[in-house]
């Protein structure tokens, strides 16, 4: 072989192994990625979605993955043995089942929501005639799904309350009429980039749903035409969410949650309705 064409392939085969090398040296120098798997409420998904773009500018290579639903549900899930990193919940006991079982460490509060009722336009109901308009059998109530949604739960507890502020047999009445629309492992899903709630009240499924303030304001938002009312203070309940890091937790695991409990994610918490922790 002529030496030309000899040292021409020497220097290709340089050239070659020293760009191997360099992408080797970019490989090496690039932080890794952390991928953190996230359980949350649907009721978290604007605010937690508002936290995230934060987090990860503040935390390059680590790209968080939500998976959102009912707490209970997602509670399950972890549960049987599917994995997660970290698990937000609408309530304290579900985190605080899969801490006793092993399955998280300890469960810290990290916001605060409080119930209201979404009212159909037209329907006059204020705080002061709620009660009685929930239990006019005409007034269609619709909730989310006691044991798999957490927000069913406080329904059930609002109910109780009523009762107790004097209403004779208003639990049984209650329950037994609530609509359970949504939450539940059968409930359809909503139409695309719709507010569930605002899709079944404005489409007449309930007259009156009971759910999280913040679900509220969000529906009124995307149908103007509905309104929020504030629960009377004598059955008014509050729900407080839990948070935690799973069995295996990774390091950005542990940030994002103390991101969350920070100023900052307290901060986003806010900004979507949420009282602080």
């Amino acid at each position: 072989m002529p030496i030309a064409d000899v040292a021409a392939k020497t220097t290709l085969w340089i050239v070659a192994m020293a760009a191997g090398m360099a992408g080797m040296d970019a490989a090496a120098q690039a932080p890794p990625v952390d991928g953190v798997s996230v359980f949350a409420a649907g009721s978290l998904r604007a605010a937690l979605g508002d936290a995230a773009r934060d987090f990860e500018a503040a935390h390059p290579g680590v790209t968080l993955r939500f998976t959102y639903g009912a707490s209970g549900l997602l509670k399950d899930r972890l549960m049987a043995g599917e994995r997660a990193d970290v698990f937000a919940s609408a309530n304290m006991d579900h985190p605080e089942e899969l801490h006793r079982a092993g399955k998280a460490g300890p469960v810290q509060r990290f916001a605060r929501n409080a119930m209201c009722a979404l009212v159909r336009a037209g329907l006059d109901v204020t705080s002061a005639n709620l009660v009685e308009r929930m239990l006019d059998p005409a007034i269609r109530v619709g909730t989310s799904t006691p044991v798999a949604d957490p927000s069913g739960d406080y329904a059930w507890q609002l109910f109780e309350r009523v009762e107790r502020s004097g209403v004779p047999d208003a639990s049984r009445r209650l329950a037994a009429k609530a609509l359970q629309l949504t939450g539940g492992p059968a409930s359809p899903p909503p139409p695309a980039g719709r507010n569930v709630y605002a899709s079944l009240v404005a489409g007449g499924s309930a007259d009156i749903f009971i759910t999280y303030c913040t679900n509220a304001a969000s529906a009124v938002r995307e149908e103007p035409a509905l309104r929020t009312v504030n629960m009377p203070d004598a059955i008014d309940v509050g729900a407080s969410y839990g948070i935690a890091s799973l069995a295996g937790e990774s390091t950005g695991a542990r940030a994002f949650v103390e991101f969350l409990l920070g100023q900052q994610g307290q901060r986003i918490l806010a900004g979507h309705g949420f009282a602080p922790r």
